[in-house]
């Protein structure tokens, strides 16, 4: 061993002088293999480093550094005594940085295959000899992998045997052996470095013997037991078995058969000496329940045999097990005098074999099961009609048309008093009820609960003492739960208490109403009822943040409160708001719901708006006012200058002549005098443009054209109505002039000549004198002004 550490030194060495690595890092030798409990020395050269001062690591786990040595400034030398790792990682490091300098693997392989275990198999266990079987196991480390050499030295035989493998297991086959013989056992393994062979192992093959496992397996009841029998396959030798029984429970569970079954304290035992078939009685079984038997045997003190398959058998029913239990319940007298009875009953396995048939007879109580009615039913309730009288319900079981079992349950009659239980309890978790109760005063026998979902299905159990646990119930549904005392041969007075449930949901979901306003909203919300069994709320938070800056606010009120009112809210603004329930079972949040604050107070609105209804009266009113007026303005005679001629107004003193009718005021009877004008060719300036100065001093006006009517009258005398002519193709229309020379509209009433004699216009003219001529007015005269005139 000193002399392998002392080769590594060297090595290291020879490795330090050389000239063309001495500035490189490095651990060596690399990759090493080596047999375990070996010394062994590494190298750890730093010169690219620089650094002097190292430290190891195996695995990750740091290496005492008095394993290590100096061997000058670049190069370390680690010490490993008796290394067992079957393979490690060791690495060298620097001690001022703590990086990796280098590293290497070294892998260990065992000193010689150990602990070999051999076993032979009878191939043909019926007959005495024949074909035979040996598989050899042992341990040993296979990194690098090996080659295995199994040799088998049979000494009666005088025969050597081998076996090659790769792996740490071996099997000779087609053997020829006798069952007193010895074998001894040597394995060798060996790889492209090293070979080395394990210790002799020597057997005797009746101790390493193993027998097959037992056949023809069967299972048959006898007397409420079961017989189990099998056939092993070594007749000619005296052994042993060993029986293992399972049983089903009825939720599928798997589970060793009691002791007691078997009537040992172990597992049951059969000795055999050398009979082929094995038998034995497993007693007390269950009824209606999957049994499971498996054997196994042994030869002496060789090895067991592997259990044999697995034979499963249901068990027939035992009357001695059966226990019939029987409830009832009875529905409310209906308006024909009759009752509705549904009979359950329970304790007949379903996985029973054979044929089970049910009749129920009910009889009133006072007759003392004398007559009666029969029904036949299913196989675990039935529906039967009674009056209203007391009754008792008989259950009968036939099995293969043989009696079973009877049982019998009362009814009670209508209104007749017993006693009941009180101050009935229930607290509910998770699909489970617990039911308390106060007993009556009356000694009871025990309690009937009775349970249901819908109405229709109902569940029950017993009970000797006052509470109840009821389980395996749907999750968040209301139950009716009824519990009954139970006496010698009748039963009490059932209690009722109704929509227990078995567990509870999220609160109810909620609908919220918002009703903004200036600065502030009223929230209010109603609860919509989600599921039949939802929890109760203890809290409401009501939240609510601006939809453009999602700051959250909140309030909370109590369970019962259904609005809020949230105040300091900026005017005009958007908001978002939802509320939450909160219940011992969980949260359930309504939607969200925007709404937007009013702009303005409403305690301004309504002085603004009566404010501005008087504004808008007043308004109105004036402007009735002003077309009320404007209506009788536009009733006024005005002149239309363009439909206007001009004439001469006479003075009062003058007023005689012609008389202008359509100026008349209806209310007056006198009449306004027209004279016409006359040019004043000598000492008046002419008015109208174009006219003529030399006509005669006298003319006549001519208004036949326009429609206007003009009379010759004194004062004394009345207007005389003048002839109609057509008009004087000589009448001047030359317009008036004013004295800004802008234009005048007015047609001038001023004639020319005509030829037309004087005489043929009598009736139109009226003379008038020169002296008169100077105290005349000029006025101007409408068209329209007639035609209005002639429609009053």
């Amino acid at each position: 061993m000193y002399t392998f550490q002392l080769v590594f030194i060297l090595a290291g060495i020879s490795s330090i002088r050389a000239g063309p690595n001495s500035n490189t890092c490095s651990v060596y030798p690399k990759d090493l293999y080596i047999k375990a409990g070996e010394n062994i020395t590494i190298t750890c050269q730093s010169a690219c480093d620089g650094t002097s001062k190292i430290y190891w690591k195996l695995n990750n786990d740091r290496i005492d550094d008095s394993l290590s040595s100096m061997l000058n400034r670049t190069h370390t030398v680690l010490s490993l005594r008796n290394f067992t790792h079957p393979r490690a990682t060791l690495q060298c490091y620097t001690a001022d940085t703590q990086q990796v300098i280098g590293g290497t693997i070294i892998e260990t392989y065992s000193a010689k295959p150990r602990n070999i275990s051999c076993v032979h198999y009878k191939l043909n266990q019926e007959e005495s000899g024949g074909l035979d079987s040996l598989t050899c196991t042992w341990e040993h480390h296979m990194n690098p992998p090996v080659n295995y050499a199994v040799e088998s030295v049979f000494y009666k035989q005088k025969e050597i045997l081998q076996c090659h493998s790769k792996k740490t297991t071996c099997t000779l086959t087609e053997l020829f052996t006798l069952r007193d013989d010895n074998i001894t056992v040597t394995v060798k393994a060996t790889t492209h470095h090293w070979n080395v062979s394990s210790e002799p192992r020597t057997f005797a093959l009746h101790d390493i013997s193993k027998s097959l496992p037992p056949k023809d397996l069967e299972v048959a009841d006898s007397a409420g037991s079961l017989s189990v029998k099998w056939r092993r396959l070594s007749p000619l030798e005296p052994g042993r078995c060993e029986v293992k029984c399972r049983k089903v429970l009825a939720g599928g569970e798997i589970v060793e058969c009691d002791h007691s079954e078997t009537g040992n304290n172990t597992r049951p035992y059969c000795l055999l000496n050398d009979e082929a078939n094995g038998s034995i009685m497993i007693n007390n079984v269950d009824s209606c329940t999957t049994y499971g038997f498996s054997v196994r045997c042994v030869l002496g003190k060789a090895i067991w045999s592997d259990w044999s398959k697995e034979k499963l058998h249901v068990t027939k029913l035992n009357k001695n097990h059966v226990n019939l239990r029987l409830w009832r319940k009875v529905s409310e007298l209906e308006e024909n005098g009759l009752r509705k009875v549904r009979v359950m009953w329970k304790g007949i396995p379903k996985d029973c074999g054979g044929t089970f048939d049910y009749t129920i007879k009910q009889t009133r109580y006072s007759e003392h099961m004398t007559g009666g009615n029969y029904t036949f039913c299913g196989n675990t309730t039935c529906d039967v009609v009674v009056n209203q009288d007391a009754h008792r319900i008989n259950l009968t079981v036939f099995q293969n048309k043989e009696v079973l079992v009877v049982k019998s349950v009362y009814v009670p009659a209508v209104g007749e008093s017993l006693p009941q239980v009180t101050n009935i309890q229930t607290l509910s978790d998770d699909k489970v009820i617990k039911v308390s109760w106060m007993a009556p005063m009356q000694p009871v026998s025990g309690y009937k609960i009775d349970w249901t979902q819908d109405g229709s299905q109902y569940h029950w159990k017993e009970s000797e003492y006052t509470n109840v646990t009821l389980s395996g119930l749907q999750e968040k549904k209301p139950y009716n739960i009824t519990v009954t005392p139970l006496f010698d041969d009748k039963t009490g007075q059932g209690t009722k208490v109704l929509h227990v449930c078995s567990s509870f949901g999220d609160p109810d979901s909620i609908a919220i109403t918002v009703v903004p306003s200036y600065r502030q909203a009223f929230v209010s919300w109603n609860t919509k009822s989600q599921k039949e069994c939802s929890g109760a709320v203890q809290s409401y938070t009501v939240n609510y943040y601006k939809t453009q800056d999602v700051l959250y606010l909140n309030v909370t009120v109590d369970g019962k409160m259904r609005n809020v009112s949230l105040k300091d809210l900026s005017p005009d603004t958007q908001y978002t708001v939802n509320v939450d329930a909160r219940a011992l079972t969980g949260i359930s949040k309504s939607i969200d719901e925007k709404f937007t604050t009013t702009k303005f107070d409403p305690g301004l609105v309504t002085p603004l708006s009566v404010a501005g209804s008087v504004i808008i009266f007043l308004v109105l009113f004036l402007g009735l006012c002003v077309a009320v007026q404007w209506k009788k303005f536009q009733e006024k005679p005005v002149p239309n200058p363009a439909l206007s001629s001009v004439g001469v107004w006479a003075s009062q003193s003058q007023q005689k002549g012609i008389c202008f009718q359509p100026f008349r005021n209806p209310s007056e009877s006198h009449c306004d005098t027209v004279y016409p004008e006359k040019a004043q060719s000598t000492s008046t300036p002419s008015l109208v443009t174009g006219y003529d100065t030399n006509t005669a001093s006298e003319y006549i006006v001519d208004y036949a054209n326009s429609g206007m009517t003009l009379g010759h009258y004194t004062e004394d005398e009345s207007p005389v109505e003048p002839a109609k002519t057509p008009p004087s193709p000589g009448e001047s229309t030359a317009l008036i002039s004013s004295d800004s020379s802008t234009a005048n509209p007015y047609r001038s009433q001023s004639s020319v000549e005509s030829p037309v004699p004087e005489t043929e216009k009598l009736s139109k003219h009226v003379p008038v004198k020169q002296q008169e001529r100077a105290l005349l007015k000029t006025i101007y005269v409408t068209l329209d002004m007639i035609e209005q005139d002639h429609k009053r």
